[in-house]
């Protein structure tokens, strides 16, 4: 029981520190989710951190929450889930509280323009590290079919402009075959 409590305890934590210093939603909390229970905690393997944000990202609400909610259910079952989005929501709640008494001193300040653009170009960094992590990882494991599904929603999305809820349901509809293929193979 108590080393249970512990691991409730780290999640919570974890998930906490990691949402209340974390901006720019899911893309860029994902990664260091990943250095957290990857690379530091053990928790979890890459292609399960992989799968886990694909799922998070193709699920309706918040990414980062819904990633906290697979990354808790995958470590300490229901009560690991519980945890990990209470963990993941209350520091957005408790910085949009204390900001919404202050919004009219902000409203107009320039020094908080320039800091929250400042932000975008770090988020804008943050999510193109993860694009290539994963593209090297598509690479070492030699998956090739992933690799071009990332590059033909990139193109898609980026020079195309097709909307991003049409490129998620042709790659969900890919994947899907992916799997379903596989398993027919291995019959």
């Amino acid at each position: 029981m108590k080393k249970e409590r512990k691991l409730y305890l780290k999640l919570f934590a974890a998930t906490f520190s990691l949402s209340a210093f974390t901006f720019g939603g899911g893309y860029v909390i994902v990664p260091l989710m990943r250095k957290k229970f990857v690379d530091q905690y053990g928790w979890l393997n890459e292609k399960d951190m992989l799968d886990l944000t694909a799922i998070a990202q193709s699920s309706p609400g918040a990414m980062a929450v819904n990633a906290a909610i697979l990354v808790g259910y995958q470590t300490a079952g229901v009560l690991g889930s519980i945890i990990t989005i209470l963990g993941t929501v209350m520091p957005p709640l408790i910085i949009l509280s204390v900001i919404s008494i202050a919004y009219t001193a902000f409203q107009n300040s320039v020094i908080v323009h320039y800091v929250l653009k400042g932000m975008q170009a770090g988020v804008a960094a943050v999510v193109l590290d993860v694009s290539v992590s994963m593209i090297r990882e598509l690479f070492k494991e030699k998956a090739v079919l992933p690799a071009i599904v990332f590059a033909g929603a990139f193109l898609a999305a980026f020079f195309f402009n097709v909307n991003v809820a049409y490129v998620i349901i042709v790659c969900g509809l890919l994947g899907a075959l992916a799997v379903v293929r596989k398993k027919s193979l291995k019959r």
